[in-house]
């Protein structure tokens, strides 16, 4: 579960600092500026989280896969 943990906080983390720097850049519009701040992370996520997204991916396949063994 430590890579699932790992991907999530490491997200929200990115959210919470996009969040921060457009703030601080100017953006006052509560309601744009989530919306861009879910989408810079977002972008951002995809280029530097590859490691721990593909982590979370193999640790949740992993377990899925055994699930199915117990279920037959």
């Amino acid at each position: 579960m430590r890579p699932v943990l790992v991907y999530t906080l490491l997200r929200v983390l990115l959210i919470v600092v996009a969040f921060g720097v457009l703030y601080l850049l100017g953006l006052q519009n509560l309601f744009v500026l989530t919306v861009v701040a879910f989408l810079v992370s977002g972008v951002v996520s995809y280029v530097l989280l590859s490691k721990q997204r593909d982590a979370m991916s193999a640790r949740l396949s992993g377990r899925l896969n055994r699930s199915k063994r117990h279920d037959d």
